[in-house]
């Protein structure tokens, strides 16, 4: 394992990020925040390890813009304290005065707890307990975690109100949006290829597509509007790509980048969230709702409870639970896309709401335990697991 610094590189406080999402797969919530926090601290964001035969214990590392993204390769059936010695030897390389550890997954509790944290923050944006293949011990790992650590972030209401009880300091911070990205989707510009050739109407979906879609509502859909186009943008995982529904009128188009997304948005007469009502979607709060309208189009979304409460009340998101129902829906949507009373409400609630404020929020809350002598810290964190 070796370091290039970047030229803009001078040491200050570390940040050390875990995470069970891999950065180059979506661009969500840990990047738009890392990317921000790259600004005050440096930031290392360590991802799962990857396992291949005649490893070595090691990290395998590379610069993404200020954020070092750092893999850990490991022999198979490794366990934890393999990586603790690579993770000692990037650390060492910062000699950062003041050490910030930042969680988006309980399981790397065990790699990481050794480490001497000034602060420790959860930012719990999913239930990850309750998606499919999660970790049996991940509940205890939460439990553990929120034991440990001095701040919780959750990223929607639902997720604060069922943490609320488990620490004393959790902090509600919704999804945000970065709407000069998105606004992009507002002028003129390209069809992409793959799109360019797919009739309008146009709706359209981005995201991953796993256990949270509904793929019973979406083949009732295209069963019932066929001269409707459903456009489906986002990475397969955790569920058989054969069982996808094939027809007609539903483009499967893979995996776009955060670049090209106003691109196709642009070009969609309406936008549709056709989650499933399941234990894995109990919690969410998507980051695409803002994005959607950030972009000036109308969506429609199955009645997944930050949604509602967040946009649906206020009649920026149609709700709508069945096919029948959200095909209703989305012809209304047709027209609003062109409604300026519409587009100027959902103008004023985005301006609300960015992900560099989120950011400054949040740093906010982190700075004064940054500057508390390591004794109070000590006693703090003591007190916690009295």
């Amino acid at each position: 394992m070796s370091v290039v610094a970047p030229p803009a590189f001078a040491p200050r406080n570390l940040l050390l990020c875990l995470s069970h999402l891999r950065w180059d797969f979506v661009f969500q919530r840990p990047l738009h925040l890392l990317t921000r926090a790259a600004r005050d601290f440096q930031v290392v964001y360590l991802e799962e390890p990857l396992f291949e035969e005649g490893a070595e214990s090691d990290l395998r590392i590379q610069w993404h813009g200020e954020v070092l993204v750092a893999t850990p390769i490991l022999p198979p059936g490794a366990g934890d304290d393999a990586i603790e010695e690579p993770i000692d030897r990037l650390i060492s390389l910062f000699q950062p005065s003041r050490f910030l550890v930042w969680y988006y997954t309980p399981m790397a509790l065990p790699q990481a707890r050794h480490v001497p944290a000034d602060c420790i923050v959860y930012d719990c944006m999913d239930e990850l307990s309750l998606f499919k293949n999660a970790p049996a011990q991940l509940r205890q790992n939460e439990q553990d975690l929120l034991g440990l650590c001095d701040l919780v972030f959750t990223g929607g209401e639902s997720l604060f109100e069922a943490k609320a009880g488990q620490h004393p300091h959790v902090h509600c911070f919704p999804s945000s949006i970065d709407s000069r990205h998105f606004g992009k989707a507002r002028q003129a510009g390209r069809d992409p290829e793959d799109q360019s050739g797919i009739p309008h109407p146009r709706i359209g979906f981005f995201g991953v597509i796993d256990e949270r879609l509904d793929i019973a509502l979406l083949r009732a859909l295209a069963a019932y509007r066929p001269d409707w186009h459903f456009v489906m943008l986002g990475p397969v995982v955790k569920i058989d790509p054969a069982e996808l529904p094939q027809a007609h009128n539903i483009h499967w188009l893979g995996r776009k980048s955060y670049d090209e997304l106003p691109d196709y948005l642009r070009h969609w007469d309406a936008g549709f969230m056709p989650f499933a009502m399941n234990d894995s979607t109990r919690f969410i709060s998507p980051t695409k709702t803002p994005e959607f309208l950030a972009a000036g189009v109308p969506v429609v979304s199955t009645p997944v409870r930050d949604v509602v409460r967040s946009y649906g009340v206020d009649d920026l998101v149609e709700i709508a639970a069945g096919p029948i129902d959200m095909a209703e829906a989305i012809e209304r949507l047709i027209l609003r896309k062109h409604d300026a009373a519409w587009r100027s409400a959902v103008d004023a609630r985005l301006a609300q709401s960015s992900w560099d404020e989120t950011w400054e929020r949040m740093r906010r809350l982190i700075e004064p335990r940054l500057s508390q002598p390591p004794a109070s810290i000590r006693a703090e964190r003591g007190l916690r697991h009295v």
